[in-house]
């Protein structure tokens, strides 16, 4: 027997019969408590109210009276019992953690009773959201690294898509030259000497890309700085910016003034505009090779460099001959390497590795990994400086990934049936310069020119062609040389049937379907606007989409 019941139901029989008389007791006590003494049905005996304090009334009247919900006759009311009042029951902290340990049990069993596919759900939006969150803390890390590398200033027309012809200064704006240069950074000799300068040159229009390597060791003259290597000309720029030696990039200005010194120094050799430029350290490269996993080259024959041994683990081959990985380290030794080669030899080698390089990058397993991306910006850091904006990079890999890298041109300067340059000395340095001549760079920019043809020439493929309209003797033949190394399409040569035309005068028989090659045309002999019928009838064409009569205004400024 349950003593512990007995007991309980003993003390409620005698409550009863204290309430209700010994007539009356109960003898059940499974009814509830709080029905018994509140709940009597109707046929229990009457039980007379006793007096009550007045003072004890007034304190109940006080109180807020219940609602009014019951249904029973007023005398078969619940007894009320005086009110006394009770403090405020304060848990334990063992009494909260049990209560705390009933609802997470409760919480479990209802998860333990979903559907598997219910649960399934759940775990899938758990990874979603914790995925998400990394990859946009890579994405917030990325961003403003990138920031700090990407500073903006350059600009570039044929990043824009439909250009309007309007806005093209003249032939070259069809393309994107970005200048490549390479330095050792602080820490090594020769800090900002560039021992790496190419030009990167993106054809937007026709899909196509090329790599061109200039001789660090090529002689130029800068305006007011004297002649020096071309590998210079940065550290001239920057330091003559700020009037002192400064290994570091941080000031952007500094920075600024070196790329300027080099892009007119290169424009002046090759004849084609810099658009952007991009400075990258030894450090930068080694990380930035590592970080997509390494590169995959081709090595024609084994390089073989006993001054590099001591980097490479007293091994003086740099690299053996066939395909193979190259880590970040080795990819630097094989750029650098030229002590058993030349300098040609290196700049060949260099233009295979960036190949290499852009082909990694821009793989599918490259930029869907935003973890190699933040790895990519942290080699960055500040070992890079370029003046491509954040905005500027999304339109060249919106561009890029229409190339095929396989397709990319390699140029040199030394390239056979394009060899326009010899080494030698000059005083006690060892130098490349000219075959046509120290400074003579004529032939050198019409093979540029024409080798990385405006996008827009070569898309038109106009045939130009020019009549001499004066007195001044080969002025149609002059002019037509200088329209070929651009990249025109040059077809009859010859004399206007009248030597009396005063200004020079463009007529477009394509009629407007050639709109880019009638705006560089109006540019280079500033005309206001072209006209769409020959001047004189007797004129004789032979099948031309526009004929350029040189007046008097031509000769004189191409005399000056």
């Amino acid at each position: 027997m349950d003593i512990k019941n007995n007991s309980q139901r003993s003390r409620q029989r005698a409550i009863d019969g204290i309430l209700y008389g010994p007539e009356n007791r109960q003898s059940s006590g499974k009814q509830p408590l709080r029905q018994r003494f509140r709940g009597m049905s109707s046929d229990s005996p009457r039980i007379a109210h006793p007096k009550t304090d007045p003072q004890r009334l007034t304190q109940r009247a006080a109180l807020p009276a219940p609602p009014e919900t019951s249904t029973q006759d007023p005398e078969d009311q619940p007894i009320a019992l005086d009110e006394v009042p009770v403090a405020p029951h304060k848990d334990t902290g063992r009494q909260k953690r049990k209560r705390q340990g009933h609802f997470f049990r409760r919480k479990l069993r209802a998860i333990r009773a979903w559907s598997w596919k219910k649960k399934a759900l759940v775990i899938l939006l758990t990874l979603i959201i914790i995925v998400g969150l990394a990859v946009g803390a890579l994405a917030v890390k990325g961003y403003f690294s990138a920031k700090k590398v990407f500073k903006g200033g350059g600009s570039a027309v044929a990043l824009q898509k439909n250009v309007a012809p309007s806005l093209l200064k003249g032939e070259g704006d069809g393309r994107i030259n970005i200048l490549l240069l390479g330095n050792g950074g602080e820490g090594h000799e020769g800090t900002d000497l560039t021992d790496t300068i190419m030009i990167a040159s993106i054809d937007p229009v026709n899909h196509t890309a090329s790599l061109l390597s200039v001789p660090r060791d090529l002689w130029v003259a800068v305006p007011h700085h004297g002649s020096m290597k071309l590998n210079a000309v940065y550290e001239t720029g920057k330091y003559g910016y700020l009037g002192k030696q400064d290994d570091s990039n941080g000031n952007t200005d500094a920075v600024k003034a070196g790329f300027a010194a080099t892009d007119s120094m290169l424009e002046s050799v090759l004849g084609i505009p810099i658009h952007y430029n991009v400075l990258v350290n030894f450090q930068a490269f080694k990380q930035g090779v590592d970080a997509v996993g390494g590169i995959t080259l081709n090595v024609p024959t084994a390089l073989y460099d006993p001054t590099m041994a001591w980097e490479n683990g007293g091994n003086p081959i740099l690299a053996a001959a066939g395909t193979q990985t190259f880590n970040g380290n080795k990819a630097l030794m094989y750029v650098r390497s030229r002590e058993t080669t030349s300098d040609f030899a290196r700049a060949q080698r260099q233009r295979a590795v960036i190949v290499a390089l852009a082909n990694k990058v821009f793989s599918l397993g490259t930029f869907s990994d935003p973890l190699k991306i933040s790895q990519l910006f942290d080699a960055f850091g500040n070992n890079v400086v370029t003046d491509l904006s954040l905005s500027d990079v999304g339109h060249l890999y919106g561009i890029a990934k229409g190339i095929a890298l396989d397709t990319v041109q390699s140029i040199g300067l030394t390239d056979p049936g394009h060899n326009y340059l010899t080494t030698g000395m000059i005083g006690s340095q060892s130098v490349v310069y000219q075959i046509a001549g120290l400074n003579n760079y004529g032939d050198i920019q019409s093979f540029v020119r024409n080798t990385l043809k405006d996008g827009y020439l070569a898309k038109e493929n106009a045939i130009v062609e020019v009549l001499n309209g004066t007195a001044t003797p080969n002025a149609a033949t002059n002019a037509a040389d200088v329209l070929k190394s651009y990249g025109y399409n040059v077809g009859t040569v010859g004399d206007a049937p009248t030597k009396n035309y005063t200004k020079t005068v463009i007529v477009d028989l394509a009629k407007g379907k050639k709109p880019y090659t009638a705006q560089y045309l109006k540019k280079r002999y500033n005309v206001s606007k072209v006209v769409t019928t020959l001047p004189d009838k007797s004129m004789q064409t032979q099948n031309a989409d526009f004929v350029v009569i040189l007046g008097q205004d031509e000769t004189s400024s191409s005399q000056n």
